[in-house]
């Protein structure tokens, strides 16, 4: 089990728990977060994009280089940007602390 922390973007804390090998976005988008995740998890956007916090961001493994070239796209990205699609929770991570960018493009129209 993790402890996912979300920091919404007013700064308001919510702290879920995830069973291992869940995805953040899925984990996200069950607690009523503000994530797109137009694509559904495959790569083609960057819908979902959240910033890890520093402490955290570490102890994930490296974004591949496609999910580098999505994060480009992502309004305000920054170092410890990353796409919830690709981001598995693990028995390793006890607990992952993310926020929810101000910034966000509505692939959607919404």
């Amino acid at each position: 089990m993790t402890l996912v922390r979300f920091i919404g973007t007013d700064g308001t804390i919510r702290e879920v728990t995830a069973q291992s090998g869940a995805r953040l976005l899925e984990v996200a988008q069950a607690d009523g977060q503000p994530l797109e995740g137009t694509c559904e998890g495959q790569m083609a956007c960057s819908t979902c994009h959240v910033i890890v916090a520093a402490e955290d961001f570490a102890k994930l493994p490296p974004a591949s280089e496609d999910e580098e070239d999505m994060l480009d796209l992502a309004a305000g990205a920054t170092r410890t940007s990353r796409l919830a699609c690709q981001i598995l929770l693990g028995e390793q991570l006890e607990q992952l602390t993310v926020r929810i960018p101000g910034e966000v493009r509505n692939m959607q129209g919404r």
